[in-house]
């Protein structure tokens, strides 16, 4: 924990310190400080703007053309020098290229970018079922809580084609939400105190990212990667959703998010990645095992599983994945299942109307197969930001055993049909001041077949929730 703590410390202090001096009062400039009392300046010869053929020669900087005698500058992906930055998401994994980024960035005198972006949900939660969500004796269907994801980046380049980078993600889930999590009907996956949790959402480690990249371009449209994480995500599944503009308003995960994007915490990853531009192919090894209920420590390393994923970019609004993956031991709590066999696609969609409006949607399919039994679960998300609002929703139905929710043994290997439909509102408070806060609130229904209503004491449910939002302004 020690460790952890310190690197957390280190990490928000940087970012503290730099939203400070961002939004420091700016110091003069030549010419104003010439009109100060007791001052008297000689004029200083301005540098010449460097041109267009000059600037793009520079490490990490892209010079499409020009358009209507203005230039077009493109800033490089941690990951990858080839890519542009709109793209870069949780992993190596991508988004369409007109994604809005909420982020700070920081440049160094060396060439080098940092780049902070962080995201808490202060809010109050209410699940409705008059089924005992609770696990070890501890949690309820209500919670006063705060997701939290912060993370930060940086980039130095190396020569004129070549690029270092580095990567750390935290949350303060362990310390917010304590091991039981935060009640989520529907929800499975890991453990607390031993015991299998259900309809609960398990807190993230305290660091859910640590990596290292180098990248390498052979021209405008042809570039490799390699990252290596302790703990990384390997190229498995989508965007994790605490990284989807689609779902970057909604407090609640996924109830698919072991079928679709739950990778994204691996003690030990290693991924190689070759881009043409508008398509990549990428390749992991990787732990197959969720992470121990112990979210403070760093789990021992091990690269037992694999997986390989396609990207493709068509046009500057879509970003399109298929991947595979092959994992060991996924679930301590399920030792029967030796090896589980994921995949995925997706297809995510984003409209730039212009500053004030954007739109951004996803489509998402996830399969897991292992054991003889195929369990499948499908997402719609969308989100629409107008001025200062936001609406949003989201859609999945998936297929859960009985082992999922943890019922009785008699029903361990029965497949049920549960499907979750949320929409909400949000409004920014505080915009454009280095942090965004808005308030909004969330509405929740949930549906089972009627065969689990003994245990859920209905076939609907409703939930909801209001929260405060805060996260790093749009770029």
């Amino acid at each position: 924990m020690n460790r952890a703590a310190t690197i957390i410390f280190i990490v928000l202090s940087f970012a503290a310190s730099t939203l400070a001096q961002a939004t420091a009062t700016p110091t003069p400039t030549p010419s104003s400080t010439t009109s100060m009392p007791g001052m008297s300046m000689p004029e200083k010869k301005a540098t010449p703007t460097p041109s267009p053929s000059d600037m793009s020669s520079m490490p990490g900087m892209n010079m499409p053309g020009m358009s209507n005698g203005q230039m077009k500058m493109q800033m490089s992906s941690v990951d990858n020098i080839g890519d542009p930055m709109e793209r870069e998401s949780s992993g190596t994994s991508w988004e369409p290229d007109s994604s809005p980024m909420y982020a700070r960035t920081k440049m160094t005198s060396g060439g080098g970018m940092w780049m902070f972006m962080g995201t808490a949900f202060i809010r109050y939660t209410h699940v409705g079922s008059s089924r005992d969500v609770s696990v070890a004796g501890d949690g309820s269907g209500t919670k006063f809580d705060a997701p939290t994801m912060f993370m930060a980046m940086y980039s130095h380049p190396i020569g004129e084609r070549s690029q270092f980078g580095f990567r750390v993600m935290a949350s303060l889930d362990p310390i917010i939400e304590q091991g039981v999590g935060y009640p989520l009907l529907f929800q499975s996956g890991e453990e607390y105190h031993g015991q299998p949790l259900h309809d609960r959402q398990h807190p993230h480690d305290l660091i859910s990212e640590l990596a290292v990249t180098f990248s390498h371009k052979f021209g405008d449209k042809r570039s490799f990667y390699l990252y290596a994480g302790y703990p990384g995500e390997p190229a498995l599944g989508p965007p994790m959703y605490l990284h989807r503009t689609s779902g970057s308003n909604i407090p609640d995960a996924p109830i698919g998010h072991h079928w679709e994007d739950a990778t994204h915490i691996s003690f030990g990853v290693i991924t190689g990645g070759f881009s043409f531009g508008k398509a990549k192919i990428e390749a992991s090894t990787f732990k197959g095992r969720e992470p121990n209920e112990n979210r403070y420590n760093f789990d021992r390393p091990r690269l037992d599983s694999f997986s390989g994923r396609f990207s493709f970019n068509p046009t500057k609004n879509w970003a399109m994945q298929i991947s595979h993956g092959y994992l060991k031991d996924p679930e301590q709590a399920e030792p029967d299942v030796r090896i589980l066999r994921r995949t995925t696609a997706s297809a995510i969609y984003n409209k730039k109307f212009d500053d004030s409006h954007d739109w951004a949607s996803t489509v998402l399919w996830g399969q897991n197969y292992a054991n003889r039994e195929r369990t499948n679960a499908f997402l719609v998300e969308s989100n629409y930001d107008f001025f200062k609002n936001a609406v949003f929703g989201r859609f999945e139905t998936v297929q859960k055993s009985g082992r999922d929710l943890v019922l009785p043994a008699a029903l361990q290997h029965t497949v049920f049909n549960v499907q979750a439909l949320s929409v909400g509102y949000v409004r920014d408070l505080v915009r454009g001041k280095g942090i965004d806060v808005g308030f909004g609130g969330m509405f929740t229904a949930n549906f089972n077949p009627s065969a689990l209503t003994p245990f859920y004491g209905g076939t609907s449910h409703s939930g909801w929730q209001l929260f405060m939002r805060f996260r790093s302004r749009k770029m």
